[in-house]
Order: structure tokens, then sequence, then C-alpha cells
């Protein structure tokens, strides 16, 4: 199980474990852990900004490590090549997957909204059924 699925914003059992732990040990960790639980959803763009950053600062310093051993040539210029081929397609690969990640995260989104949306539409409809049955109960035993 990836960091991600195990603490999402949400009510899991590690998400609870880890602030009943932050409350023991430093309060304004347990607080910090609750505000995430309780907010963390609004923040996804943030959380998404954030690792794009970062992934964009490795990947150019990778690039920058790559060139630096693009300028020391074996030699061969066949291997040079096809090297420049291979790490071409291994970062393709891996944007691709970036890409495979960022749009099964906006699935996922979406499958916890159409959830929380069919919660509340049952809630809202148990809510009329109970209040019509009130109001039939109470509309057959008043009193003429």
């Amino acid at each position: 199980m990836n960091q991600s699925a195990l603490l999402r914003p949400d009510w899991t059992p590690a998400t609870v474990v880890l602030m009943v732990l932050g409350f023991m040990v430093f309060w304004p960790l347990g607080l910090a852990m609750l505000a995430y639980i309780l907010f963390g959803e609004r923040f996804g763009h943030f959380k998404r900004e954030a690792n794009s950053r970062v992934d964009g600062m490795f990947s150019r310093c990778r690039r920058a490590s790559n060139g630096s051993q693009f300028r020391h040539n074996t030699g061969n210029v066949a291997f040079d090549d096809w090297r420049k081929a291979e790490f071409d397609r291994i970062e393709a690969e891996r944007r691709k997957l970036d890409e495979m990640r960022e749009e099964f995260d906006s699935y996922l989104r979406e499958l916890r909204r159409a959830k929380d949306q069919e919660e509340f539409d049952r809630f809202m409809r148990d809510r009329a059924t109970k209040r019509n049955e009130v109001q039939d109960f109470d509309g057959g035993t008043a009193p003429a």
C-alpha cells in the first residue's frame, strides 16, 4: 500500500492513530493531524502543485547529471547514441506514469465525491420518508 492511500485525509485507522499519538506526544501535532483529516481534501491542489515542483526540480537535477555523463563520451558513438535514446525512452515512460498517477488520483477523487453524493442523497430520501411518516402518523391520530 502506498503512502497516499494510507494517509489520505479521511477517518482511516492510520490517521486516527497518528492523531491520537500526536495529541499524546505534543498537542499541536494532534491538532495538525485533525486539521488534515477534516480539511485535507481542500488542499489537494496545493499537494499536487508542491509535488510537481519537487518533481520538476529533481528532473532538472537528473537531466543536469545525465548531461554531464553525456559530455563524457565513451568513444563509441553507437553506444553513446543508444544510451541517450534509452535515457530519453525511460524519461518518457516516467512522464507517462506520472500522468497515469494523476489520472488515477483524479478518478479516486471523483469516486469519493460520487460516494459522498450518494450517501447525501440517501440521507435526504430517508429524511423525507421519515418526515412523511411523522406527518401521516400525526394526521391520523389528531382529534376531529
